[in-house]
């Protein structure tokens, strides 16, 4: 059952996931977590590419507060003497980084606006020093207007959460995969710090085991009671009456309300609905879609087969043995009780209330 409560200043993120430094990019290396509590200084925007793609860091928005930061690197370092010289690095720049990871969308989301902004000051006839400084101001504001977003979809979601019951998670939707607080844990926070006797039950999440790693890592070290379950048992419990409601993040929505999120949301969506258990999605605007129909039109990242016959570099599986190892499934909205954001909770129909709330200003 439930856990005793804690105060609200122990809901607060006790890890910096991605800080600007002047000697670089300065990430927690969540690949060694939780055996050890290291952190990596990418000191060029290739150094964030190989972060990103080898899961150094990882979360969707994350992963676009660091591809932000990559670009404002690279154009830092750039030798560049003219504007169309600095153009064409810029591009390799961007190439680089968008060819990390296909299915989280933050990402192309903070290329996209990163190069918006460089166009302008393109257009205007910027000196390369006013670029350097307007590119690292905007990764900087991404990074904080990414935590006050967090903040403000954590305040939306809390009123979901049911009191004297347990939330039950898959993956890592914590302030490791953000730039702080986290999206379905920053709901979680915001529920526990507004007095709502809560616990955690968090799904190990294989291949990559991101609950087992990082969430149970991160909500114990926040003093949030969690009890760590393997996949496998996730019906069982949604069955049991124990559970209040699931609360998951998204690494990229359609406009239809698909959700694309961590291999294994979707087995447990199903389930959830089965047992009549609400079925939760937290993320921020930029990790909305609406420019696709549907989750049938997201790519899904294939990843190496290392993840699923090994665990921590230790071999499980036969050698020679096939493996698929997709990183995402889709979960149908029709299994989505609503979706959560920083401008407020929306439900179905989604292609009506998810346009809504985009238009918003």
């Amino acid at each position: 059952m439930a856990g005793p409560g804690i105060q609200p200043n122990q809901t607060a993120n006790t890890v910096k996931t991605i800080e600007w430094t002047p000697e670089g990019i300065r990430l927690i290396d969540q690949r060694l977590l939780p055996l050890r509590e290291e952190y990596l200084l990418c000191r060029t925007y290739h150094e964030v590419a190989e972060a990103i793609r080898s899961m150094a860091v990882r979360g969707a928005p994350a992963i676009g507060v660091t591809a932000a930061m990559g670009i404002a690197l690279g154009v830092r370092q750039s030798q560049a003497t003219d504007r169309d010289a600095l153009k064409a690095e810029f591009r390799q720049i961007t190439e680089t980084l968008a060819a990390t990871r296909p299915t989280a969308v933050n990402l192309f989301w903070a290329i996209r606006r990163m190069s918006e902004l460089f166009d302008g000051l393109m257009k205007k006839k910027a000196s390369i020093a006013t670029v350097r400084t307007k590119l690292e101001q905007e990764a900087q504001r991404i990074l904080e207007e990414d935590i006050a977003a967090n903040k403000a979809l954590g305040g939306h979601g809390a009123s979901l959460i049911p009191n004297g019951k347990t939330v039950m998670t898959h993956c890592n939707a914590g302030a490791l995969a953000t730039a702080g607080y986290g999206t379905a844990l920053g709901v979680i926070r915001s529920a526990i710090a507004g007095g709502k006797n809560v616990d955690v039950l968090s799904l190990e999440t294989r291949p990559f085991l991101q609950g087992a790693r990082l969430t149970a890592w991160e909500l114990q070290k926040d003093g949030i009671p969690t009890t760590l379950i393997s996949d496998s048992m996730a019906g069982h419990f949604l069955h049991s009456g124990r559970i209040g409601c699931v609360v998951v993040g998204a690494d990229r929505i359609a406009a239809n309300g698909d959700v694309a999120n961590k291999i294994g949301t979707y087995s447990v969506a199903v389930l959830a609905k089965e047992n009549g258990v609400p079925f939760y999605v937290a993320a921020p605007l930029s990790t909305l879609d609406l420019d696709i129909a549907s989750g049938e039109s997201i790519p899904i990242e294939q990843r190496a087969a290392s993840e699923v016959t090994s665990i921590q570099g230790v071999r499980i599986a036969p050698e020679g043995i096939a493996v698929f190892n997709p990183a995402f499934d889709v979960t149908p909205h029709s299994y989505v009780s609503a979706i959560i954001t920083e401008r407020g909770v929306v439900r179905a129909p989604y292609l009506e209330s998810l346009q809504k709330l985009k238009n918003q200003q």
